[in-house]
């Protein structure tokens, strides 16, 4: 079945940027949505950014609108996330996750990475 691998996450400087990396085996993705999740401790998880299968279609979360990116090579089988202009809020371990539909409800996704750690200092 297929695995995900988050990678990229780390310290960032406010206003700085970071680019996070999932890498997907056991499996093509070319049929896969995939999108990027995150939680903060004490907070629940929330949705970061989705893209379907031929980067037709990407929505992400208003907190994020205008600063991440999210997009993928389906020959590499790998999805990015560009984050831009970080801000403490961003700080939180980010997951990668996949399925065969699209949706901003990580209980629709089957697959999951063990996630990137992404820490924003002042």
């Amino acid at each position: 079945q297929v695995q995900l691998v988050e990678s990229g996450g780390g310290l960032v400087q406010a206003g700085g940027s970071l680019m996070l990396s999932c890498v997907a085996s056991g499996g093509s993705l070319i049929m896969y949505a995939m999108a990027w999740f995150r939680q903060a401790p004490g907070k629940e998880r929330e949705f970061v950014a989705t893209i379907n299968w031929d980067s037709e279609h990407m929505e992400y979360a208003d907190s994020v609108k205008g600063r991440f990116t999210i997009f993928r090579n389906n020959a590499e089988n790998t999805a990015w996330l560009r984050m831009n202009n970080v801000n403490a809020d961003d700080s939180a371990v980010y997951y990668c996750a996949a399925d065969r539909k699209m949706s901003l409800s990580g209980d629709d996704f089957a697959f999951w990475g063990q996630g990137t750690q992404v820490t924003v200092s002042p």
